[in-house]
């Protein structure tokens, strides 16, 4: 977790980032195209998945290094899914909050953008599943840079060269910026931090699938309000027996026709 002088730290960090990897004199510019073939100005500031019209927004503040952030992304996040976000109940939106290592952190992220909102949720998975190995190569000062290289190859940059030119790319980096200053003025100091609807969650309950889906189920009952009592169905009367139509002219029941001697 950074201190109070986070965007300052991240600002640094990101024209750090660019010297490490080479990437500030390739003469990328702004309008570099994505591997997708979108234009950097044209990948959104928020990463989001979901449908518009869904009851609840979550805002996630989050970062790949976070060991927390893996417990939540591996734990909750399947759940949320499956059962909330691919049902239309939940919108979630992804902000990126990088801790440390800041470096590579913010490195992920920006790859995670450079492939373009299609993709953006692909990388996420990768860079979480190989959380573990990545944090132990920073400590034992081993080779981070090809590590994150070789994710953005897997997950569809051409090469090394393509990697560089997104951690060049100044759109990417200021849209993670503006994440990182969207989660300060809401007070974000940690991470996951989670907002739903605008209020966020407080205690540790809802860092678990179990506390998640109670939360979420009980905001869901209060947004649709109680069930309408079912009307009452009414027993429908019996039909009349059938009429022989030739013995109703007579005035004779069917019984006794059938009965009744001939001459």
């Amino acid at each position: 977790m950074f201190g109070l002088n986070r965007r300052s730290l991240l600002a640094a960090t990101l024209a750090v980032t660019l010297a490490a990897c080479g990437g500030a004199g390739s003469g990328t510019s702004a309008e570099q195209t994505s591997q997708d073939g979108e234009t950097a100005a044209e990948i959104g500031q928020d990463m989001v998945l979901g449908s518009p019209d869904a009851p609840i927004t979550l805002v996630e503040y989050a970062s790949w290094t976070c060991g927390a952030c893996w417990q939540f992304h591996n734990d909750v996040m399947p759940m949320l899914k499956e059962e909330y976000i691919e049902t239309g109940k939940v919108r979630l939106v992804f902000r990126e909050f990088p801790t440390a290592p800041v470096t590579a952190s913010v490195a992920g992220f920006v790859i995670a953008r450079c492939r373009g909102p299609e993709n953006y949720f692909d990388v996420i998975d990768e860079l979480f599943d190989r959380q573990s190995a990545i944090l132990a190569l920073v400590r034992n000062g081993g080779a981070v840079r090809e590590a994150l290289v070789q994710i953005g190859i897997n997950q569809g940059l051409a090469d090394e060269a393509a990697f560089e030119a997104c951690l060049a790319d100044e759109t990417l980096r200021r849209n993670i910026g503006t994440a990182v200053a969207r989660g300060e003025a809401q007070g974000v100091n940690s991470t996951p931090t989670v907002f739903m609807n605008g209020e966020r969650l407080e205690g540790s309950a809802w860092r678990v699938a179990d506390g998640m889906r109670e939360v979420l189920d009980a905001a869901l009952a209060e947004i649709e309000g109680p069930a309408e009592p079912a009307e009452p169905v009414e027993a429908e009367a019996e039909a009349p027996a059938p009429v022989d139509e030739t013995t109703a002219e007579l005035g004779e029941s069917p019984e006794s026709a059938e009965t009744q001697p001939s001459e």
